[in-house]
């Protein structure tokens, strides 16, 4: 009887592993996302139910990365970012070409090695300073500036710049939260500044018609200039409380491009207006100062350094698509998280509250 009753105490254990808060401010997010969706793919069937699929795919991700350990997972660092370099080195070999991109592999199924990144590679610095806790010195931060800048190099090869620029944002706030002083962040932000001039002729003609759009999208109504057209017209005709649910006229019309996927804020903001903005803000809020809480608490460096990442990750993706929707970024592809269309980054970000979640689960059994 007695080891009957220390099973099921371990069956709990690993049953009870989430993070009350976090799940708490993850679910209200879903579940605005599943509302605006059904709004948004209207006309395409399936859409939902495929969403609520992968949904259920991504809280499995979740519940299995929360009951490992930080421990544990720092012994996969080396094999998982060695594998995902030889996926992306795959990639630009002879990788499958779409639209344009080399972005995907053909094994068997499609996959996107790029995507991946966004964990192994923050996984890998977090290792590589967890192992020099206590004696960084310069050349250590040029060290993982290569580990970082190699994946970024390759997915930005592809050429894929959203996915690039969230791998760089996350790798990034792993160094900074290793001791990366403020004087040598406010050098590379004059050198980044100064070689805006150089770096210009090396984009793609593509990406360089995103920023000049973005700068004055009316140069181009019809073509180049009408997707950031579109979503910021949604967004400033919501007003104050919306039109309504199902009630949005840029969606409906089809006048808003990717709408289920990369514009869906565009549809939310029309149909819900400022009043539901405020609140979709403040629950994204909430998500980034949860994982802080949870990162400033966290046992180790390496557990720390990954809760801060994985937090990152999650503003950068809201900043961005936000910012794209919204008309002061550029248009780079990046998801609204927990509410975009889409199974991918719906499991990559399941993963991320996932390591969240493992770290404040591992900070209270080393306090009990």
């Amino acid at each position: 009887m007695q080891n009957k009753g220390i099973n099921w105490r371990r069956i709990r254990s690993h049953i009870m592993v989430f993070d009350a808060s976090l799940a708490m401010i993850i679910f209200l997010i879903i579940s605005t996302g599943i509302v605006t969706l059904y709004s948004a793919g209207i006309d395409f069937p399936g859409r939902v139910e495929d969403q609520l699929r992968n949904i259920l795919i991504s809280f499995a991700v979740m519940w299995l990365v929360a009951n490992i350990p930080p421990q544990t997972l720092m012994r996969f660092a080396i094999p998982i970012y060695s594998f995902g370099i030889a996926l992306l080195i795959a990639v630009a070999a002879f990788g499958m070409v779409k639209k344009g991109a080399r972005r995907w592999l053909n094994v068997g199924v499609v996959i996107q090695p790029s995507e991946m990144m966004k964990i192994a590679t923050p996984l890998m610095l977090a290792w590589y300073f967890q192992k020099r806790e206590g004696g960084l010195r310069w050349k250590d931060f040029l060290i993982a500036a290569v580990i970082l800048l190699l994946p970024v190099g390759l997915i930005a090869k592809q050429p894929d710049l959203g996915t690039a620029l969230l791998v760089l944002a996350a790798g990034f706030a792993v160094i900074f939260l290793a001791g990366l002083s403020w004087r040598v962040l406010l050098s590379l932000v004059v050198v980044v500044a100064a070689s805006i001039p150089i770096a210009w002729p090396m984009l793609h003609g593509y990406q360089r018609d995103r920023v000049l759009t973005m700068i004055d999208p009316t140069t181009d109504p019809l073509g180049k200039g009408f997707h950031i057209i579109q979503s910021t017209i949604a967004v400033g005709s919501g007003g104050f409380s919306g039109k309504g649910w199902l009630k949005g006229t840029q969606a409906h019309l089809e006048f808003i491009p990717e709408r289920t996927t990369d514009f869906i804020f565009a549809v939310y903001s029309e149909e819900f207006g400022f009043i539901g903005n405020s609140i979709l803000v403040v629950l994204y809020l909430l998500l980034i100062v949860r994982g802080l809480m949870i990162a400033s608490n966290a046992p180790s460096l390496f557990a720390r350094l990954m809760a801060g990442s994985v937090t990152m990750i999650f503003f950068t993706y809201a900043f961005v698509n936000m910012g794209m929707v919204s008309g002061i970024l550029p248009v780079v592809g990046v998801p609204l998280p927990f509410m975009s269309y889409g199974g991918t980054a719906l499991v990559t970000l399941g993963m991320g509250a996932g390591i969240l979640m493992s770290v404040q689960r591992n900070r209270k059994l080393v306090q009990t």
